[in-house]
């Protein structure tokens, strides 16, 4: 296995899942409720993992019928990933969110599992991330996509089980609003460097 190029993939898809949405809050508040944590980070790492399989397995074809794609996706990627870095400083600069974990009862692991695939695949941001952004920086290295896609789906393990096990101990620190807006700086660091990449590697 291509060392650079797993490397590589494992670096950007920590940066990419990083970035605050629906589906990290709520396996955020599962870790926090201790409820079917487990069950909640796999249904995201192996959702996560064949979304990138498909980005890194079909968007070389894709790219090849379609010569044009490549630089579209990835210009209008790298504008995504601006804009998205703009909305993240405004929210760090504004915002006055803090995590507010209510104590209900247990909710059933069907309706979990229903409420998780459900944040995960009808959010079009997964789309934009795995499929298209992960599939374009793939190309990037022919030949070792695999290495790659191997390295992004290490990075979505790595990412939602250390949330959901690790979010005991975050508590505390997210019940102040101060902690969301350094982490929303950190995102808006991370998407610029991101899109400036897919930039200068065109």
């Amino acid at each position: 296995m291509d060392f650079t190029a797993y490397s590589t993939g494992l670096t950007v898809g920590l940066s990419l899942i990083l970035a605050i949405g629906a589906q990290n809050a709520f396996v955020l508040r599962q870790g926090l409720r201790g409820e079917h944590v487990f069950a909640v980070c796999l249904a995201c790492a192996v959702s996560d993992g064949l979304l990138i399989a498909a980005g890194v397995s079909g968007f070389g074809k894709a790219s090849a019928l379609m010569p044009w794609i490549t630089p579209v996706l990835r210009y209008g990627g790298a504008a995504f990933l601006a804009w998205y870095g703009i909305r993240s400083l405004k929210s760090a600069l504004h915002s006055t969110q803090a995590l507010r974990i209510e104590e209900t009862r247990v909710t059933s692991l069907a309706a979990t599992l229903g409420t998780c695939l459900a944040l995960t695949w009808l959010n079009p941001h997964v789309y934009l991330d795995t499929v298209v952004l992960l599939g374009t920086i793939s190309t990037q290295y022919p030949g070792r996509e695999t290495a790659f896609g191997a390295g992004a789906l290490t990075a979505s393990f790595l990412f939602f089980f250390a949330l959901g096990y690790g979010a005991a101990w975050l508590r505390p620190v997210f019940a102040r609003p101060a902690s969301w807006r350094i982490l929303e700086a950190m995102i808006a660091l991370m998407m610029w460097i991101i899109a400036a990449r897919l930039v200068v590697g065109s």
